[in-house]
């Protein structure tokens, strides 16, 4: 992306100086609005959302069902399960929910695939480890919902389905966190 900027940019900067060089008025014009569409391209690309790559750290803390804490260069960044809501602490399943993730993540070497950053400053992602992806193990476990607010993805909306139709974990007393949160207030 960046040398994509870098020869955008010198093009740009070409045809801004061949349109200083000629006398030519309408051929001047055409080489400045060439330069300018350059200028804008190279503007739109370094605005856009960087494409987010997939990175690994070791996880030390799990805060609750769908919230962990992993070391990214030095400091534990916070990660939020995409597409998924666990039972809140004091619901029931909530320390389940917290317990099966600890037992899957805490104090091992997990691969973040992050897809968004919240509004609280969490990394939203996918977290990977031992081949497993603890989103969707949750999701099985009947101890999550699919956030089918924040996510379309068909293969979690299907493990909650299976879940349910099984009435495993959360299913056997099913109050989703967000109306267990709006009752607490």
């Amino acid at each position: 992306m960046k040398w994509t900027c870098i020869i955008i940019f010198a093009v740009g900067c070409m045809f801004g100086l061949a349109a200083r060089g000629t006398k030519d008025q309408q051929q001047k014009r055409i080489y400045w609005t060439i330069a300018a569409l350059l200028w804008i391209t190279i503007l739109i690309l370094v605005n856009l959302p960087s494409p987010a790559h997939a990175w690994s750290g070791k996880c030390v803390s799990v805060t609750d069902g769908d919230t962990i804490k992993v070391m990214r260069q030095g400091k534990a960044e916070r990660i939020r399960l995409y597409g998924i809501d666990c039972p809140e602490k004091k619901q029931p399943f909530g320390t389940k929910a917290k317990q099966f993730a600890s037992d899957l993540v805490y104090k091992k070497i997990v691969e973040i695939k992050p897809i968004e950053r919240d509004r609280y400053g969490r990394t939203i992602a996918w977290v990977y480890v031992g081949g497993k992806c603890l989103n969707k193990e949750l999701l099985k476990a009947g101890l999550a919902w699919h956030y089918k607010q924040y996510s379309k993805d068909r293969d979690l909306a299907e493990l909650e389905t299976e879940a349910r139709q099984k009435k495993i974990g959360l299913w056997s007393d099913p109050i989703p966190p967000w109306k267990f949160r709006k009752l607490k207030k």
